[in-house]
């Protein structure tokens, strides 16, 4: 029989299924629930007055309301009195003012990189749009050993992401259990042994759901052993200048692998450094070796974006366009992150103090060791279950925490609920 009459006898069945009754869609199985909104639908349904929420990422204040930047207030006044201002389609690839100051924002204004017109970029539906983009490229047109590595634990998206489109992902090391640290060597192993020309997922700075970053001498390792397999470094970058309250110092991983002579993907996401989680504003840069290379990967990129999304949208991009081409208002939008990674650090010393002064068992100074908006504890599944029926704080079984969650007044309540399971919780 040829193929085309197999075609047609398998429609033929179809749409006796379907008048018979039978769905098409009988053995769609049915996903799980998304995680974190589970978390914040259960947080929002209880009533009790002590109800606490550290598993959703985003920032809050310490009134624990959400914080909208006085600087993105700044920018939204300037659009809404533009009468110049429309609804037209964007390019396919965004505003070129907005992708290159985003570009510059990752790399530095005096990348050589950036300068040898070795570097571009695109708009995209914040980072995971970043993520998805990037992942689709290379695996239509550079799939190397068909293998992405993420690192163990990870965001979750990260494997959906690159498995939706082809790859087979595996983890590498990356959280020792027993120090609650970076586990560099089983990292080193993990790229040493792996194919040659995989791609790794690099969390630049802020590691989620960790917390733990390398040093630069532990970079500085990390990227020699992935020159020696000649893998590719995608870089996911969503908390620049949110994690310790410097732009450039929570650029310099991805900086050191350019100037190193790496091509490379880097997502960036202005969900959390600019407080526009809804309005998905996001970027992916990549390096070349060559202004050639990057014009096409560019065009290729344009057309993968024409068939997913069309083009994107304006609004958040028009925000952060404006606020990073404009001297004063970078100058305020600094101040700004300073003022919300700062929040996140004093909560981090509360929190231990604390721990230590109830003497809860164990060591606590990964706490303050950690950057960024998460924490990953070290609380057992059985531990979070009590956290949550016990004491109506919300987070996620791996005992990952969002420390954006806890305020001067909740944060002893907090520490009280870890001690009481830390103690009396078996595991």
């Amino acid at each position: 029989m040829s193929s085309s009459s197999q075609r047609l006898q398998q429609l033929s069945s179809h749409l006796d299924n379907s008048m018979s009754g039978v769905s098409v869609f009988q053995n769609v199985p049915q996903a799980p629930a998304d995680v974190i909104f589970s978390l914040t639908a259960g947080y929002k349904a209880d009533t009790h007055p002590q109800k606490i929420n550290v598993g959703v990422g985003a920032f809050r204040t310490n009134e624990l309301k959400p914080y909208v930047l006085p600087v993105v207030k700044k920018a939204d006044a300037i659009l809404f009195n533009d009468e110049s201002l429309d609804h037209e389609y964007q390019p396919i690839a965004g505003q070129p003012s907005y992708t290159k100051a985003a570009s510059k924002l990752i790399l530095g204004k005096d990348s050589p990189a950036i300068g040898q017109d070795r570097v571009g970029a695109v708009q995209t539906i914040s980072g995971t749009g970043a993520n998805h983009t990037g992942a689709a490229f290379l695996a239509q047109h550079c799939k190397g050993s068909g293998k992405c590595y993420i690192s163990n634990p990870t965001w979750a998206n990260h494997r959906n992401i690159f498995e939706g489109v082809g790859f087979k992902v595996e983890q590498y090391a990356y959280w020792d259990p027993a120090t609650k640290g970076l586990d560099y060597k089983g990292m080193l192993q993990a790229i040493q042994d792996a194919p040659t020309g995989s791609v790794f997922i690099l969390h630049a700075c802020a590691h989620n759901p960790t917390g733990v970053d390398p040093t630069q001498d532990q970079w500085k390792g990390i990227a020699a052993a992935m020159r020696a397999k000649s893998h590719f470094p995608f870089f996911d970058c969503a908390y620049q200048g949110f994690a310790s309250g410097d732009l450039d110092r929570d650029a310099w991983s991805v900086r050191y692998f350019v100037e190193q002579g790496f091509e490379l993907f880097v997502a960036q996401s202005f969900a959390k450094n600019f407080g526009l989680y809804g309005e998905r504003a996001g970027n992916l840069t990549f390096v070349c070796k060559t202004p050639q290379d990057t014009k096409r990967v560019l065009s290729q990129l344009e057309k993968l974006q024409r068939s997913e999304i069309s083009n994107p949208p304006a609004y958040g991009s028009r925000i952060v366009d404006i606020v990073l081409n404009d001297e004063a208002l970078y100058a305020e939008w600094k101040d700004n992150l300073k003022y919300m990674s700062h929040r996140i650090i004093d909560m981090r010393k509360a929190l231990y103090q604390h721990l230590v002064d109830l003497k809860t068992p164990g060591t606590w100074n990964h706490i303050v060791d950690q950057i960024g908006m998460f924490s990953f504890t070290g609380l057992k599944a059985p531990q979070v279950k009590v956290m949550i029926e016990k004491y109506h704080i919300y987070l996620t079984n791996n005992g990952r925490i969002s420390m954006a969650g806890l305020s001067t007044s909740n944060v002893e309540y907090f520490a009280k609920a870890v001690d009481d399971v830390v103690r009396n919780v078996k595991v």
